[in-house]
């Protein structure tokens, strides 16, 4: 991956237009230059490539954006390996994107019928937790399909590799944050969250949920071998730990720091350090999740951020480095998760509707017969709309309990009253019973109706 241009030291860029002009600085900033020029929050590296205002020099425009950014900044308290302290700010662009997050996030989701229904409730976070832990793994490498993973974690079948095992174990993970939400963070429960993401997924088996010992550790591009990272040394891992949980469990600030701000600059913290030997993007994007939930933006749950990242990695890879090589501006950083965040709602809504429309075709199939829509349930229903839409698919009761987060017995009567009513095939598979629909599925459904 190529590395970002840095910018032009402050300092000199100052010395320069003071010294062509003694009043050229203050002409510069009575210009009242944007921190964030059209609603962007542009770097060094794409500043340069673009048309100047003014007749300003692209040096100089980048000078009149700094000045405007710099009274603007809040240190976080957290530093580089340098010591110098993190800083960000709230320019228009961020204090947008947190009214939208804070607005469509929130009461629109409660409204959602698809949310409210407990039952289907829970069917769709089970689908996110799936998704989440499924991206996640594979921004870190895991190989496997999306079917596959899916199908694993619905059946309750043991992973057989270590891509699958990465999934598996994002997906616990995922599913424990939720027990966490109500803790306080410490550096154990750190510790046990990358553990529970990590199990038999390492090289070195002793570097689950253990803080890395080695300087040895780069991150880097393995397509060109380009170096991006260079994290802190080992020695200080377990102080900045410390100042991480400190910072995460913060409610008194002498300054206000929304809580969505919070959780994003901890994702951030946490790749930063790269505290352990691997797994480091997974730890912080779960930390992610638990400040949101700790936060109450329990929307949070049905949103797969690592989706997005995944769609566009470059650009996750490009938020840090920016943040980095400008005076550790973790703006950049900020502006580009809650880009990501809205988008995840705004996907999530469209699935909503998705999902709700699919489910009205399928009781519109029904709703001439009441018999029929009093003894079928809403399980059932998604099943036969799915079967409509893919009818080569399979079941089994594994699958068909986790997929909706029921007992065994439950998903089994399920199925088996769809096979009494003819919507079903069983089959046997060994010991197992797995369970398809006939071709004529909507034929049957509408013979019923006419029933």
């Amino acid at each position: 991956m190529k590395l970002p241009i840095r910018p032009p030291n402050f300092s000199d860029l100052t010395s320069d237009v003071v010294r062509e002009s003694p009043d050229a600085l203050v002409d510069l900033i009575s210009l009242g230059i944007p921190a964030d020029p059209k609603g962007n929050y542009y770097h060094w590296d794409k500043l340069r490539h673009l048309q100047p205002p003014n007749n300003l020099t692209n040096e100089q425009w980048w000078l009149g954006i700094k000045l405007a950014r710099r009274p603007t900044f809040k240190a976080i308290p957290h530093s580089d390996k340098y010591s110098k302290n993190f800083v960000y700010s709230e320019p228009d662009v961020v204090r947008r994107l947190l009214h939208e997050i804070d607005i469509h996030g929130g009461g629109e989701l409660k409204t959602s019928e698809q949310v409210k229904n407990q039952n289907s409730r829970d069917s769709y976070l089970i689908n996110s937790l799936i998704e989440e832990a499924i991206t996640s793994s594979q921004l870190e490498g895991a190989a496997t399909t999306r079917k596959i993973a899916k199908e694993m974690i619905r059946q309750n079948r043991k992973p057989r590799d270590r891509s699958e095992t990465m999934i598996l174990n994002n997906y616990y993970a995922m599913r424990r944050i939720n027990d966490m939400a109500e803790k306080e963070l410490t550096p154990d429960l750190i510790y046990e969250l990358h553990a529970v993401l990590t199990k038999d997924t390492l090289e070195n088996p002793d570097a689950v949920g253990r803080l890395r010992e080695s300087d040895d550790i780069y991150v880097g591009d393995e397509r060109d071998a380009t170096i991006l990272h260079d994290p802190p040394k080992a020695s200080e891992l377990k102080k900045r730990i410390e100042s991480i949980c400190k910072f995460a469990n913060a409610t008194h600030d002498d300054i206000f720091l929304h809580p969505v701000i919070r959780a994003i600059i901890l994702h951030f913290l946490l790749a930063y350090d790269h505290p352990f030997e691997d797994g480091n993007g997974r730890t912080a994007r779960a930390l992610f999740y638990w400040s949101m939930l700790k936060q109450g933006y329990w929307k949070m749950e049905f949103v797969s951020i690592s989706r997005i990242l995944k769609a566009a990695p470059a650009d996750y890879v490009r938020a840090y480095l920016y943040t980095e090589t400008d005076d550790n501006d973790v703006t950049y950083f900020i502006v580009h998760q809650l880009k990501v965040i809205l988008r995840g709602i705004n996907d999530l809504y469209s699935y909503l509707e998705r999902k709700a429309k699919e489910i009205r075709n399928v009781e519109t199939l029904i709703r001439k017969s009441p018999d029929l829509r009093k003894i079928l349930n809403h399980r059932q229903i998604a099943l036969i709309n799915r079967s409509l839409k893919k009818p080569e698919s399979v079941y089994l009761i594994e699958s068909h309990r986790g997929a909706h987060d029921v007992t065994y017995d439950t998903a089994r009567t399920d199925l088996l009253k769809l096979v009494d009513l003819g919507l079903l095939q069983k089959m046997t598979v060994g010991r197992a019973f797995s369970f398809i629909a006939p071709p004529d599925l909507k034929e049957k459904l509408e013979k019923l109706q006419d029933q």
